[in-house]
């Protein structure tokens, strides 16, 4: 029996727990006065998370923590602020004004920072397959050291060579360093992304492998890794491999709570299902002992589940009383005579008796339970996945089979297959969840999920986020016309989801096989390195800068969305008031106007809808009195409208 703490809370404790959730990559271990292991803060990583410049720690320190040169620069790129936008691509879209789903071109660190308000904490599944660390892939080449005004003045062009990527070779002295500095600060920030029944799956080989779980238990929380998945992607094994042929790859499985249900069954099938070799009204099932076979339980530690039950010799029924029908009493008893107990206590047995059935064994009676293959809702039963994969359909000959079944040739080397794809979305992303992959590749998830929604109309939903990376240039993917990965990956998609629309028939109808395309690309102000946070709001009379020449007024309106935190899927119509276009969101959630001479009779038309938001470009307006006067309609006409401009 626990004794009662005689003392006040430890408040300490608490205040790490809070810390803890806000920064999990600050909680180390260290030791105490009495030698034993706690936990405790690290105060220069603290420092780091709240800092706008790389803090320089001197001296050593002792922690239990992963390390390498560059981390702390690393950790400042995951907070560094950008004027950057996304800007959308009609014409590289699929129903633009339906689809739910998302195809974002540039660097994922960008791209993951312009999604922090408007999806945070709203994925359910983040799937990676990040560029492996072989000596001749290549890694993202992020300049880390300069401050943040440097950082927010480089972040809106290119380097002077216009490139975005690196060779990482081996005889680099920073060989893990950068890769590792590659992908903590887009770690960190997708933790943000991920719902809190979400999870995190990335596939990985053995060459960072061990870092990278390192890695991830820091930014997620050390009690966020549910397991390392083998994955069979390679029977045959490589030939060219030392010492060991590897044929698989691993899958690194985290949750952003572990006490949440992120991870679920999957179906029974196959010989599993075989079992089920019974079947009366509601179905195949199969029987269970209801004995525990497990010693530890018995009457001295359960005395409530060892009791008699009884059977019917005519019927095979059971109860709890005995009686002259029910006249064999039998007791959870092992063969040899150890006393055991029931799975089930009394109460149970009496509520659902009607699932237990008696059957002879010898000279004695067995009590069984009946397990059904599928339940009261249809759904079929589901079982724990295992921590290796062997189904031939996940290796990387099906991923390829599965691209050249859509393009004529495999103009990808090393894609993953739909199939495993389907397996990953099984387990963690269960209907009407959003779907991120930051490092698309070809896409193989956007195909997958669509696979997905048009078996089980799941309407699940993706973002996928691909560099602008050029192709080889005697690749079968540059011969067949695509000069970068990402053109390559959306027009796969475009032919995938024809592909499910054509194969599923009406069933297919209903699914979203259409994405938004939207680039990563310099704000839409000119002559200003302020982002998109200095959109002033309410008072309509301060400017924050002229719109670039070349940005419509739909451009606007996504940097709009993505400063207010809204949907970047959300509907969006086009209507005339006066002879203006007027852009609405959501029903109303949010009406534009970016005309360079917005009338006082669009302001009083918006303004009488009584829209959530409303904004307007601010030399729109021609004279301070337009301003006013606009101010002056939205207050006596809906006061509850939150006005901004550009």
């Amino acid at each position: 029996m626990e004794k009662l703490k005689m003392h006040s809370p430890d408040l300490t404790e608490r205040n790490i727990d809070r810390i803890a959730e806000l920064f999990p990559t600050v909680i180390t271990e260290t030791i105490d006065a009495q030698g034993n292991p706690i936990r405790a803060i690290d105060f220069d990583m603290l420092r780091q998370e709240l800092s706008d410049e790389v803090v320089v720690v001197e001296g050593a320190q002792e922690r239990y923590q992963l390390d390498w040169p560059g981390k702390r620069a690393a950790a400042f790129a995951a907070n560094a602020p950008i004027a950057k936008t996304l800007r959308p691509v009609r014409e590289e879209s699929v129903d633009f004004d339906t689809t739910k789903n998302l195809f974002i071109e540039g660097d994922n660190l960008d791209a993951l920072k312009l999604l922090q308000e408007s999806y945070l904490g709203r994925i359910k599944l983040i799937y990676i397959d990040p560029p492996y660390n072989t000596g001749n892939d290549f890694v993202y080449e992020d300049d880390f050291a300069e401050s943040s005004a440097d950082y927010l003045a480089r972040s809106g062009q290119k380097s002077e060579t216009g490139e975005r990527l690196v060779a990482n070779t081996e005889s680099n002295g920073r060989f893990h360093s950068d890769w590792l500095s590659m992908m903590y600060p887009r770690l960190k920030l997708a933790r943000n992304l991920l719902a809190n029944d979400g999870a995190l799956v990335i596939s990985i080989d053995d060459n960072e492998s061990a870092n990278l779980r390192r890695m991830a238990e820091e930014v997620f929380g050390p009690q966020s890794f549910v397991a390392q998945l083998a994955v069979q992607v390679n029977p045959r094994g490589r030939h060219l491999d030392r010492f060991v042929a590897k044929t698989h790859e691993s899958l690194l499985v985290f949750v952003r709570d572990p006490l949440s249900d992120a991870i679920s069954g999957v179906a029974k099938d196959g010989r599993m299902a075989d079992e089920y070799d019974r079947i009366d009204g509601r179905g195949p099932f199969r029987l269970l002992g209801l004995r525990n076979r497990n010693q530890s339980f018995n009457p001295t530690t359960r005395p409530n589940l060892y009791y008699p039950l009884y059977v019917s010799p005519m019927g095979g029924t059971v109860s709890t009383v005995g009686s002259e029908e029910f006249s064999v009493e039998v007791m959870p008893d092992a063969p040899d005579g150890t006393q055991t107990c029931w799975t089930w206590s009394r109460e149970k047995v009496k509520s659902e008796g009607n699932l237990l059935v008696a059957e002879p064994s010898g000279s004695e009676w067995r009590i069984f339970r009946k397990d059904y293959l599928h339940g009261v809702d249809g759904e079929v039963a589901k079982t724990l996945v295992k921590s290796v994969w062997l189904d031939p359909e996940f290796s990387n000959d099906y991923g390829r089979k599965a691209v050249k079944d859509l393009f004529g040739k495999a103009v990808m080397d090393f894609p993953k297959s739909p199939a495993l794809m389907r397996r990953i979305i099984d387990i963690s992303c269960p209907p009407g969840g959003v779907v991120l992959d930051f490092f698309a590749g070809s896409s193989s998830m956007a195909q997958a999920v669509m696979e997905t929604n048009a078996s089980d109309a799941g309407g699940r939903r993706f973002i996928m986020i691909q560099l602008d990376e050029p192709t080889a240039i005697k690749s079968e993917a540059a011969s067949a016309g695509f000069m970068n990965i990402s053109a390559l990956s959306r027009e796969r998609i475009r032919r995938a989801g024809a592909k499910v629309r054509a194969e599923s028939g009406m069933l297919g109808e209903n699914v979203d096989v259409g994405f938004r395309s939207l680039h990563v690309a310099t704000t839409n102000m000119a002559d200003t390195l302020a982002t998109a946070d200095d959109l002033v709001q309410a008072a309509l009379s301060e400017a924050v800068g002229s719109v670039k020449p070349d940005r419509t007024d739909e451009d606007l309106l996504f940097q709009v969305l993505l400063n207010w935190g809204l949907d970047l899927a959300e509907p969006i119509a086009v209507e005339e008031e006066d002879g203006l276009r007027i852009l609405t969101v959501a029903d109303d959630a949010l009406i534009a106007c970016f005309a360079d001479e917005v009338t006082a009779v669009v302001v009083r038309a918006i303004a009488e809808r009584r829209p959530l938001r409303a904004v307007f470009k601010d030399s729109g307006f021609a004279t301070d009195a337009a301003r006013i006067n606009a101010e002056q309609i939205f207050r006596e006409l809906s006061p509850e409208t939150e006005v901004r401009t550009i």
